[in-house]
């Protein structure tokens, strides 16, 4: 089942503006997608964006390394 999000634009005073695209929630729920988490948006060609999420474990094990 697909998902329909529409675009958001915010025009900044500076003149620089931010697209926003909404993940609905049934799709966040879903991928189990957690507040604050990083995810990758990779352009494959002009109508298909692919997200990829950072690996979260690996992310954990870098930060008790590095203490």
């Amino acid at each position: 089942m697909g998902y329909l999000s529409t675009a958001q634009v915010i025009q900044r005073h500076n003149g620089n503006c931010q697209y926003y695209i909404i993940c609905p929630a049934p799709l966040a729920q879903a991928l189990e997608i957690q507040k604050g988490e990083t995810i990758e948006w990779i352009v494959e060609d002009k109508h298909t964006l692919t997200l990829k999420r950072q690996n979260r474990t690996s992310k954990l094990k870098a930060k008790k390394v590095s203490k």
